[in-house]
């Protein structure tokens, strides 16, 4: 049973102050989740493949064998198709469909993490939970991408807030003080359901349920990063027999009712199933290189610090103050759990042959409440204390501010609106002033929530004027639409010496798979080709037109003539 130090009670507040902050954390979570998911199209290599397989689920109704370009295809479990094909049949075949599973996603694991922090510190680090999660640059990232990042991490967070309420470190509001969830549930009374949303029963089934649809999204990782973050927290602390109570037989029957059919109607009616997902997709992927996504051992710190970003700085100070408390005071178990949920997948995926930056996510939402705890015994404590990372909320101005020069220079390129930097400058000045007055008015929980006022107005910024204009440098949905109004997009389309994320997005454009030109300018296509593709057709001298060169990274050309008119 673990004791917190007392801390000093919270201030009061007013209904308008509570009503402004239930405000400021609503834009928040629509902002940084929901606002502009269609913004750009499909990028890299990833996006447009899941979009293609969900889409494919939802028109030919087969929910059990993932297909890509007519094939099965085994790369990943079906929970993220599951969702997206979900939302394309209520929505339409969108980009904004498409990413709508990973932003619900998302907002789940802030809304179960949050309360795993009124449970355990009170609604003042709920509150700074759910403002400093969705605004770092992971979880927006992540929220916008339609990938199975997102759904893994976010129900493996879940599972592992059920699991702090089976190892007994949330207290029971209506039990006695120190007394937790599992002691209290043996007065368990059938007909009170707020007693069964206490029990061991209950929690137990929450938490094989969401371990079990973390397998679906991402396959047996879930159960490796569970297990082993569980046993790092054992090890540490000699609760064993805690530990031991996530084996309960609810927990494992909610977790096979939920992960094991998909799995065995897959293998039965794909008998490589097996082959392919375990021992290449996984097996493989870990312990060689033969995918071909090499790094260097340190590769996920700075990863992991980028994702952290702007509260990178509170961040590294809530962790070594862990440490500072481990080698001179009581040991806190909720904080080396949060540790050990951190450390672990750190050292799990550093460890593996292939790293993608994707692979870290579940390690900054336990990073993130271990800041939020932080800062708020830091602002409750009688003199606010000032340690290195406290003040990165101050740069949320500075880097607003930064952005006017990346209006100003971007003009030029024609990646912004000319609106831009003058936008930045109002945000970046007035919320500058209103730090400032908070900073003269010692009041600091103010002075952060301006800072991610900012923030949230900065993407929201971002979304409305550079990124429409950045997609036709990053995404094919701006060729793809000229390939389409061109009047023979129905015959024959090829691609030339484009790149792997821009071929595979056509594919999913044009509703085909697109092949490679092969040499050939006698039969006539439309070919979408790179800008070094276009001067290899011209060193060859092969017979094309150019029909629209105002796209950025490729170039829509006729290859070949239909008629002799043409020629002229």
């Amino acid at each position: 049973m673990e004791i917190h130090p007392p801390q000093p009670p919270a201030p009061e507040t007013t209904l308008a102050i509570r009503i402004g902050w239930l405000v400021l954390i609503l834009a928040t979570l629509y902002v940084c989740y929901f606002s502009h998911l269609g913004a750009i199209g499909f990028v890299g290599p990833d996006e447009p493949r899941y979009a293609w397989i969900a889409r494919a689920m939802a028109e030919t109704g087969d929910w059990v064998t993932p297909r890509l370009y007519g094939q099965p295809w085994f790369e990943k479990p079906p929970l993220y198709y599951w969702g997206a094909a979900l939302s394309f049949k209520l929505f339409g075949v969108t980009e904004a469909a498409a990413r709508l599973p990973s932003a619900l996603s998302a907002l789940l694991a802030t809304l179960s993490l949050a309360w795993l922090a009124l449970r355990l510190h009170g609604p003042e680090t709920a509150r700074w939970l759910l403002l400093l999660l969705p605004t770092t640059v992971g979880m927006i990232g992540f929220s916008h991408a339609a990938a199975t990042d997102m759904p893994f991490s976010a129900m493996l967070t879940i599972a592992m807030v059920a699991a702090a309420a089976l190892i007994r470190l949330i207290p029971d509001p209506g039990s006695p003080s120190g007394t937790s969830v599992a002691e209290s549930s043996s007065n368990f009374s059938s007909s009170s359901l707020l007693q069964f949303a206490h029990s061991t029963l209950f929690i137990s089934m929450l938490f094989g349920l969401f371990l079990g649809l973390a397998v679906l999204a991402k396959g047996p990782a879930g159960l490796v990063l569970c297990g082993g973050t569980v046993s790092l927290w054992a090890l540490i602390t000699k609760r064993w027999r805690d530990a031991l109570r996530l084996f309960h037989p609810a927990a494992i029957a909610c977790f096979c009712l939920t992960a094991l059919p998909w799995y065995i109607f897959c293998a039965h009616r794909n008998p490589d199933f097996f082959r392919i997902f375990i021992i290449e997709h996984n097996f493989k992927r870990y312990l060689t290189p033969e995918f071909q996504h090499l790094q260097p051992f340190w590769y996920y710190l700075p990863i992991l610090l980028i994702a952290l970003f702007p509260w990178v700085g509170l961040s590294i100070s809530a962790f070594t103050y862990v440490f500072r408390r481990k080698l001179g005071m009581q040991p806190d178990d909720t904080s080396i759990f949060l540790i050990a949920w951190i450390i672990f997948p750190l050292i799990f995926f550093s460890i593996s042959r292939s790293k993608l930056p994707g692979y870290i996510l579940p390690a900054v939402p336990p990073f993130v409440m271990l800041t939020a705890a932080s800062l708020n015994r830091a602002l409750r404590m009688p003199k606010v204390p000032v340690p290195a990372g406290f003040a990165a909320f101050a740069l949320t101005p500075v880097i607003t501010v930064a952005a006017v020069s990346v209006g100003v220079y971007g003009e030029h390129f024609n990646l912004v609106p000319h609106w831009f930097a003058t936008v930045s400058a109002i945000i970046a000045l007035t919320c500058a002033a209103a730090c400032v007055i908070c900073i003269l008015r010692r009041q600091t929980e103010l002075l952060i929530g301006v800072g991610v006022l900012c923030l949230i107005l900065f993407v929201e910024a971002i979304d409305l004027s550079p990124l429409p204009i950045v997609d036709r440098y990053i995404s094919p949905r701006r060729v793809s639409e000229l390939v389409n109004a061109y009047p023979q997009s129905a015959g024959r389309i090829v691609v030339f010496r484009l790149k792997r994320s821009w071929q595979y997005g056509l594919n999913f454009y044009l509703h085909r798979e697109i092949e490679e030109w092969n040499g050939d300018s006698n039969y006539p296509a439309i070919a979408v080709v790179s800008i070094e593709g276009l001067s290899e057709l011209q060193y060859r001298h092969a017979d094309f037109m150019v029909i629209d060169n105002t796209a950025m990274q490729a170039q829509v050309v006729q290859i070949g003539k239909a008629n002799p008119e043409e020629r002229k």
